[in-house]
């Protein structure tokens, strides 16, 4: 089987240190030695590098390895035939224009639904399945791999579905709609693992992993992502190591996407069967709503050529990171792309799958995430924002030391918490106690119910959130002597029956 390799960055990077590993196993410390290829992603154009000789001998290869170009985006292939002549025209990446955009493919595994019944015949004389609503083919294989001939099918159903460029959430839908369309009838035999990059900024990662029949060879994907503070890597195929320390910067964040680790000692980690991740700024996203957050910040496709498809601001839910962090930016009179360090130790209560985090991350020293799902809590470690993970309530890792030693912090912060907890005395009891040694800051978002009548503390909304009263989070804050820097009652964090729900995005001291 093939080899892929991947890297999604949030400042333009070189992937010199990961080609130069990832190049050995073409030919030299494995045997997929027959040809490579590389797509590197250079504002809306793609520079591609295509040479059938092994990748570990190949002079193209080691001119690449030594010149420091620097993406956003970029992926590498390295080939062992399975289908289709050792010859440039079957040498991955894949590449074809659609809606004005460059889409680049790599595949590892095999597709029965898209392979010849007959190995002797060719891509001419081959009838290929169509996907989703397409039915005239648009784009045709070139070659004799059915890696090729899923990609052009993919990209044929989505030209068919789309008349207006779709926002990241629809598209990442109808991708994982195919990645299933496309292994299902197959389950067992079908291995299918991808690299799917569609211009300067986003790439998607799928797999449906297993080994060849009589072959005790795993073919997956992994991924890590490196970010402040560094640490040192060394390759696992060549005596080479890097202290990222000394190479990178607090804004640096690299996602690395391999199918097998190539260093040791990092914290790399197997994507599941069946499991779609977007990767944008070095961070992957595998839920449509956190595509759509990114969709808000305008990385999304970009196109001369078509329409473009306005996202519904309460379509997908959750504005709320990015919502609290500007609250939080203006409260502390911080540029929201000025980098630098507003607290030592932070903790993100109620973490969820890291969104919180991803924000924040920047901007502490030591993040701590805590959630009770642990479901959950596992995605938020996989994101790769946090320094320590804690499954449990909220409040446990305010209550008792955890693994860090200390209860202390300087910057706790809830998003959408406060929607499942409907008394918060208790809580904010606890984090004025955290807060106390140190001081620092508290912020936090809460859905408000506007009817104020009597004594109302808290309502259960239809919807099974929790709904607080202004009043009640006002004599909160006077009663355990916060200070208000920043408050704004009047957010629409979502959409419920048609209707926005109204918010308070809080930040105290």
């Amino acid at each position: 089987m093939c080899q892929l390799l991947g890297m999604n960055c949030a400042t333009p990077t070189d992937f010199n240190f990961s080609f130069r590993g990832f190049k050995c196993r073409g030919g030299n410390t494995d045997i997929h030695a027959h040809g490579w290829g590389l797509a590197i992603y250079e504002g809306r154009g793609v520079r591609t590098f295509h040479d059938p000789l092994p990748c570990a001998e190949s002079p193209i290869a080691d001119i690449v390895s030594k010149y420091p170009i620097k993406t956003l985006n970029m992926m590498a292939h390295i080939r062992y035939a399975t289908q289709g002549a050792v010859s440039l025209e079957n040498v991955h990446p894949f590449q074809r224009e659609m809606w004005g955009i460059q889409w680049t493919f790599a595949h590892n595994g095999e597709v029965p639904k898209f392979s010849p019944k007959n190995p002797q015949e060719s891509c001419e004389t081959t009838e290929f399945p169509t996907l989703g609503p397409c039915s005239d083919a648009i784009y045709h294989p070139i070659g004799d791999t059915d890696s090729e001939a899923v990609f052009c099918a993919m990209l044929n159903a989505l030209r068919a579905e789309f008349t207006t460029l779709p926002t990241l959430p629809v598209l990442y839908e109808a991708i994982q709609k195919l990645s299933c369309e496309i292994v299902k009838g197959h389950e067992r035999e079908t291995i299918f693992n991808f690299l799917l990059g569609c211009g300067q900024f986003n790439m998607f990662a799928f797999s449906w992993p297993g080994s060849r029949e009589g072959s005790k060879v795993w073919n997956g994907l992994h991924y890590l992502v490196r970010y402040p503070p560094f640490t040192r890597a060394k390759l696992k195929d060549v005596d080479y190591a890097v202290d990222f320390n000394e190479t990178n910067d607090e804004n640096d964040r690299v996602a690395v996407i391999a199918t097998k680790p190539l260093t040791h000692g990092e914290n790399w980690k197997e994507m599941e069967r069946g499991q779609l991740l977007m990767f944008d700024k070095g961070l992957p996203y595998s839920r449509p709503y956190e595509c759509a957050d990114i969709e808000r910040c305008g990385r999304g496709l970009s196109s001369r050529a078509i329409p473009r498809t306005e996202i519904c601001p309460y379509q997908y839910q959750s504005n709320i990171p990015r919502l609290l962090k500007q609250s939080v930016c203006t409260a502390l009179g911080k540029e929201e792309d000025c980098p630098g360090i507003w607290a030592e130790r932070a903790v993100d209560l109620g973490c969820g799958s890291g969104l919180s985090g991803a924000q924040f991350r920047h901007r502490v020293g030591n993040l701590t995430g805590v959630d009770l799902n642990p479901e959950m809590a596992k995605e938020a470690r996989d994101r790769g924002c946090y320094d320590r993970i804690v499954v449990g309530d909220a409040e446990c890792i305010l209550h008792k030391e955890g693994d860090a030693g200390t209860t202390e912090y300087d910057f706790v912060f809830a998003c959408d918490l406060f929607a499942y907890i409907g008394d918060l005395r208790p809580m904010f009891r606890t984090v004025r106690k955290s807060l106390e040694s140190r001081g620092g800051t508290f912020a936090f978002s809460a859905e408000i119910w506007k009817e104020e009548d009597g004594d109302t503390e808290f309502v259960l909304q239809s919807c099974a959130r929790f709904a607080h009263t202004r009043r009640y989070i006002r004599s909160l804050v006077e009663e355990f002597g916060f200070e208000t820097l920043s408050l704004s009652e009047s957010a629409i964090l979502r959409k419920h029956d048609g209707k926005g729900i109204v918010g308070a995005l809080t930040v105290l001291s």
